[in-house]
């Protein structure tokens, strides 16, 4: 992987809001108050003054600390202490003091837990269904290593949208994706909407080096296991140290693939330089025809084997 080279200086079209609203200010002192995470600050996102006006954001459960290297996140990377049992409590208190419409919840991979903390997942979900019975959910999940009975998990507590990016195409994935596998991830999508009512949806991440036949492929790919809604953005190097940006795409190639990715039948997708898979996800969900079952949900209160000592005060 290229390190430390010198950053491209941004286009015009890439220039964001900056945050400082009187709507960010209260969600970040909320964030802080009940001890949350948000992706926004984690992985620097362009999009935080914009979307924290608006009052959304994608919370981060399961910590801060990832156990994957991806080399264009910048999340920190290392083996998580603790497992805090509470986290799905405060996510949805968080949801219902902002009252959303649509939440988004996502994590950090926790490759060491023996479920990959997908009964957080289904938690947090239970949590939100029950205080805010009117919120839609989508969650943003890791691959779980291949397990589909995690998957399962968080499938049964009923998401309303269930979203794994691909992140890029496969040639780059040994830079961009180490630990990762192109095809389990398209094997989880295929899963998912092959088992699950709810919409599946993916996203990737433009201007790493990718051929313009590559990221076509990459769309078939993912229309091929039915892959419901789409994000395209431009990348940006959180650093030096991380895979550096190879190219900045034009406005109008956004335009293109979006068009492109219509045509093989994908319900909604969201194409634009400053796009991210969470990036207008309140109203993608008007797009759909289709919500998950919650009422046949089973119940998720009790850990997985491997997790019964839980302590459930550890934050």
């Amino acid at each position: 992987m290229a390190r430390s080279q010198p950053r491209k200086r941004l286009p015009r079209w890439l220039k964001a809001k900056a945050p400082g609203s009187p709507n960010y200010i209260e969600l970040k002192r909320l964030s802080k108050e009940l001890k949350l995470n948000t992706v926004c600050e984690s992985a620097n996102c362009p999009n935080i003054g914009e979307c924290w006006d608006k009052r959304t954001a994608t919370f981060m459960i399961l910590g801060d600390v990832c156990t994957r290297s991806c080399g264009f996140c910048a999340i920190k990377t290392g083996r998580p202490q603790t497992l805090d049992a509470e986290e799905p409590g405060r996510v949805a208190a968080a949801i219902a003091r902002l009252e959303l419409r649509h939440a988004v919840i996502t994590s950090v991979n926790r490759d060491e837990l023996p479920d990959g903390g997908a009964w957080i997942f289904a938690r947090t979900l239970e949590e939100i269904h029950r205080i805010c019975p009117e919120t839609t959910v989508e969650v943003l999940i890791p691959d779980f290593q291949g397990d589909w009975l995690a998957l399962g998990t968080v499938l049964d507590a009923g998401p309303d949208i269930l979203n794994h990016n691909i992140e890029t195409v496969p040639r780059l994935y040994p830079k961009m994706r180490p630990q990762a596998k192109y095809d389990r991830s398209l094997e989880l999508l295929e899963r998912s909407q092959a088992t699950n009512p709810a919409p599946t949806k993916s996203g990737m991440m433009l201007g790493a080096g990718e051929s313009s036949d590559e990221i076509a492929q990459t769309i078939r790919d993912l229309a091929a296991v039915n892959c419901h809604i789409l994000t395209l953005g431009q990348y940006l190097s959180p650093s030096s140290d991380h895979v550096p940006v190879e190219r900045y795409l034009e406005p109008d190639e956004f335009t293109h693939w979006r068009e492109y990715a219509l045509a093989l039948d994908f319900r909604h997708v969201e194409s634009g330089p400053l796009v991210r898979s969470s990036y207008h996800a309140d109203e993608q969900i008007g797009d759909m025809d289709l919500r998950a079952t919650r009422e046949q949900a089973p119940p998720a209160f009790y850990p997985p084997p491997g997790l019964e000592h839980i302590d459930p005060t550890l934050s």
